[in-house]
């Protein structure tokens, strides 16, 4: 993918899981990375140094993806130590607690669509004049979820709606931003052994999942990375947008 050799990218939610799998692969393809964190801010500092020991370029961000006004700073400072920002991946997100409906309190409604489906049209709202700007338009890439098909794990309706709503806006701001030749799409992992499913997934939990695979097993986090690659690549996908690819084992077929 030589296209993507000496180009630009804002990973959200980059210091573990699947944003810090692709922080490395876009690095490894020659790209520029910016790798946004909240709080993991040594994990953050371990993905930039692993990619400057592999000789990639990257450096480490931090804000927090429930406060608009850090994540206008965090598009701005990476786009002035970038120079521009040519991929934009929204991965922040989280599921933050799983609670039946009987007892979900306001501010956890509040919490989780924050997080992760207004976190995604602010950075989206920050970095487009950008790429308008450039003039050469760009990739945006959201990050979806198989939850925003099937609903979700026990007590993950929240999760799974925010995501549902981060698949339809991604088709509604395709279709707005073609005219920029920035392409709009998504990527919706599975089930992915990360910190996410470690922190809110017991073992159980897990068995059960892995049972509703074809393909029998989780994937891994490098395993998401060529869905990526493919949607960040104009010469691979350029006649892309609007869509979101699966990546599930098999789990959901659409």
């Amino acid at each position: 993918m030589m296209d993507l050799k000496g180009k630009t990218a804002l990973v959200t939610g980059a210091s573990t899981g699947i944003g810090a799998a692709v922080a490395a692969g876009f690095a490894a393809q020659g790209m520029r990375v910016a790798v946004h964190y909240n709080s993991s801010a040594d994990a953050a500092n371990k993905v930039v140094a692993d990619i400057a020991a592999a000789g990639g370029e990257a450096f480490a961000l931090q804000g927090d993806v429930r406060d608009t006004a850090a994540i206008a700073r965090v598009v701005k400072e990476a786009n002035a130590r970038l120079g521009r920002i040519d991929v934009l991946v929204n991965n922040a997100g989280g599921l933050v607690k799983r609670v039946p409906i009987g007892d979900m309190p306001d501010e956890l409604f509040d919490e989780v669509l924050h997080l992760n489906a207004r976190s995604v049209l602010a950075f989206c709202r920050e970095t487009v004049p950008l790429m308008r700007a450039g003039g050469q338009g760009g990739s945006i890439i959201n990050v979806s979820s198989v939850a925003a098909r099937h609903g979700g794990g026990p007590g993950a309706y929240l999760y799974a709606g925010a995501k549902g709503f981060v698949s339809t806006a991604t088709r509604g701001l395709a279709k707005e931003l073609v005219g920029d030749k920035i392409r709009v799409n998504a990527v919706a992992p599975g089930v992915i052994q990360t910190p996410f499913h470690d922190q809110f997934s017991t073992p159980q939990m897990l068995e059960s999942f892995r049972a509703t695979i074809p393909m029998g097993r989780i994937g891994t986090p490098d395993e998401c990375v060529g869905a990526f690659l493919f949607l960040a690549s104009e010469a691979l996908s350029g006649y892309v947008t609007g869509q979101i690819l699966e990546v599930n084992g098999g789990q959901y077929m659409p």
